[in-house]
Order: C-alpha cells, then sequence, then structure tokens
C-alpha cells in the first residue's frame, strides 16, 4: 500500500496506513472541502447593504492630531490612581453587573434625575445603536437633518429603516419648514437633532428642540456628544410624559475616548425597553469603574471646559481674520472654509507641517469646509501660525 500523509489537525503528518479506518473515512470529507475553498464565492450581505459605506476617521502618525474631537488631555492622576486600585480588586471570573447600577446612579446623580431613567453603553454610538433597534428597523423610518453627525443615517440604515433625509438652511441652522415638511411626509418613528451639531458646531435653540418635540409622532433624540461645552442642554425638557432621549458620551470632557463608554437620560418606560434589546453583560466591570471613578472629578472636568471655551473663541477669532469662513461653534471644535485655497489643499498642507485636521471637503454640502478640534493651547498657537502662512 502506498503510504498518504494526513494533518491531524496539529500541523503533524500521519501515515494513512497507521490510522484507523473510521478516522480516514472521517477525514475524506473534509480533505474535499478544503480542496474547493478556492471555488468558494463570497455570501452576499442584504440587499439593503450592499451600497452602504463604513464610517471611517481616517489616522496619520503626526505631531498635532486635531481631526477626531478628544479632550486634548489625559484623565486626572487621581483618576488613573483610584482606576488601579479598584482593578486590582476585581473578581475577573465573574460576570459585571448586568443592570450597572452604581454606574447608573452615578450618572443620574450628575442630571438629577433617577437611575431608571439612565441608559449607558459602550459608546454613545451602542446607545444609539440600541436604540434604533428597538425604535426602528424595517417599516419605520428615521429623520435626520444634514449635514449632521452620519452615524445617525448609516445605524438607522443597518437596522433596515428608512431614512428620510432633510436639508439645514444655508448657514447650516435648522430650517423649521423643512422639519415640518419632513415629519408630515415622513411619520418618523426616530426624529434626531444634534446639539451641538457635528461637525457645523451650531447649537440647537431650546425653542427649536421644543418645537420638533411638538411635531414629531415618535422620539426626539438630542445628540449631546459635545453638550458640556454648550450654553444649555436639552436635558432640561427630559420628562417621563415626553418621548425625548438626550444621549452624552465619556469620550470628551471626561477624558476617556480610549473606555468606549456613553449613555443616554430619557423616560423609564423608554429605558426599560431597551434593557430588553441589549446584549446580556454588554458593559464590561472595567468600564463601570472608569465611568463611576470619574463623576468624582466633576469640578476639574469643568474646569477643562471652561479652558477648552476659551480656546476655541481665541481660534475662532484669529481665524476669522484670514481668509477664512468660520462657523459659530458651541462644542470643542470649529468648522471652517478657506476662501482663496481649496480645503483638500489647505488639509495636505497642514500634514506636511505635521498637522491633522479632519477633512470634510467631500462631505454633501461642505465643499472646501475643514473641522478642527480645540487641542491644547501650544497646539492651537502652531496650528493658527500654520494657518496664517498657508492662507
Amino acid at each position: 500500500m502506498v503510504a498518504e500523509d494526513l494533518d491531524n489537525g496539529m500541523g503533524v503528518g500521519r501515515h494513512r496506513s497507521n490510522l484507523p479506518q473510521h478516522w480516514v473515512e472521517l477525514e475524506a470529507p473534509r480533505r474535499k472541502a478544503l480542496g474547493s475553498l478556492a471555488a468558494v464565492q463570497p455570501i452576499p450581505v442584504r440587499d439593503d447593504l450592499r451600497a452602504l459605506e463604513g464610517y471611517h476617521s481616517p489616522q496619520v502618525d503626526v505631531a498635532i492630531r486635531l481631526n477626531t474631537n478628544e479632550s486634548p488631555l489625559p484623565p486626572p492622576a487621581a483618576w488613573r490612581d483610584a482606576f488601579a486600585a479598584e482593578l486590582s480588586r476585581v473578581d475577573w471570573n465573574r460576570y459585571p453587573d448586568r443592570a450597572a447600577t452604581d454606574l447608573r446612579q452615578a450618572i443620574a446623580e450628575l442630571h438629577g434625575v433617577d437611575a431608571a431613567n439612565v441608559f449607558a453603553a459602550n459608546g454613545s454610538n451602542e446607545v444609539l445603536q440600541t436604540l434604533l433597534l428597538t425604535y426602528a428597523g424595517p417599516g419605520r423610518t428615521v429623520a435626520t437633518f444634514e449635514p449632521t453627525y452620519q452615524l445617525h443615517g448609516h445605524i438607522a440604515r443597518l437596522t433596515g429603516a428608512q431614512l428620510a433625509e432633510g436639508e439645514r438652511a444655508a448657514d447650516f441652522t435648522l430650517d423649521l419648514a423643512e422639519v415640518e415638511r419632513v415629519i408630515a411626509e415622513a411619520q418618523p418613528m426616530v426624529t434626531f437633532l444634534c446639539s451641538p451639531n457635528n461637525p457645523t458646531g451650531l447649537e440647537e435653540p431650546r425653542a427649536n428642540v421644543e418645537r420638533v418635540l411638538d411635531l414629531a409622532p415618535g422620539i426626539v433624540v438630542v445628540d449631546e456628544a459635545y453638550g458640556q461645552f454648550a450654553s444649555w442642554s436639552a436635558l432640561e425638557l427630559i420628562d417621563d410624559a415626553r418621548a425625548l432621549v438626550v444621549t452624552r458620551t465619556f469620550s470628551k470632557t471626561w477624558s476617556m475616548a480610549g473606555t468606549r463608554l456613553g449613555y443616554l437620560v430619557g423616560p423609564t418606560w423608554l429605558v426599560a425597553e431597551l434593557d430588553k434589546v441589549i446584549l446580556p453583560y454588554h458593559l464590561d466591570t472595567a468600564k463601570q469603574i472608569a465611568g463611576r471613578l470619574a463623576l468624582r472629578h466633576v469640578g476639574e472636568m469643568e474646569t477643562r471646559v471652561t479652558e477648552i471655551v476659551a480656546e476655541r473663541e481665541r481660534l475662532s477669532t484669529e481665524l476669522a481674520q484670514l481668509a477664512v469662513d468660520v462657523i459659530p461653534s458651541g462644542a470643542n471644535f470649529i468648522l471652517f472654509r478657506p476662501r482663496q485655497r481649496g480645503g483638500r489643499q489647505v488639509w495636505q498642507e497642514l500634514l506636511e507641517r505635521s498637522m491633522l485636521v479632519r477633512d470634510c471637503s467631500g462631505w454633501p454640502r461642505l465643499d472646501n469646509c475643514l473641522r478642527v478640534t480645540i487641542g491644547t493651547s501650544d497646539e492651537n498657537t502652531a496650528f493658527l501660525a500654520a494657518m496664517k502662512e498657508i492662507c
């Protein structure tokens, strides 16, 4: 008999004559399947996802990174020490608290609500995803007003919902007549506002939010990822009698982008429904500890917010003295449009100086626009110096 080598599953060849007959019989189909792998065609995705592009934020190794709206400063040293100490005492062989009880209670105390009004997840994007899995989906419509945060529409499409996209006014403010038209025609189950709006930075006035609440037949979501930098918050309007949700994140003010922790505040009946949809034990123990401990440093974080807002105003004032159109911002970033140079060209020349900002010039209605995150005072000064050379 001619010997034939077989793989025993551990990368070791074995002699056919040394194998039991039933092993040889079991091995034959596997070998045949492996031999035909090259002919296998990719399995198609859902029809409604074929043309969908992912959400990406290109990263480049530069000296000054001002493109992703992160905090320019790390968390407080006291937070690091307390976090490390608590991690050393975690029972890692046990699942985390499924209800994130202590974290939700700490967030509730921060905002003066009950823990039953708080839902926390892995970044505000998972909060949005859970909300849309619960209230959107096939046969339902989600409304957005462009330009705005791209993931609102992206996640809505992933759930199978129809997207009704309204247009903002020429100055990027919310056009209430357009809102009324879109809501009347689409009857959305979820309507998104973003305040301050990303990428424009504009705050949504309270009167606008209240008007949208009056018009919308379903849930109104106010995305306040940058809410701490604004002059007011829709959290003031939270009430069990209103279908209003406000989403927040720990990535900006709290210097915890690496943690991926977000939450919403909303009616108790809505939070109870989200708890049915989210996967079990979705929020790991370390994340729950990190968020709870961060909320012990409210005073220091508020001081940082004040400093960032002051730097934002400095950048806005000095950019406006150049050949640049500056959009008023209530966030930790500024959207601007060079008047005499192409936005992509300015982005490239900043990159050649080892500075990275967000290139929005290819986005709908944002021709030649760039977005800069407010960095440290030194980073902002370097950015302004470069802009004076370029523009």
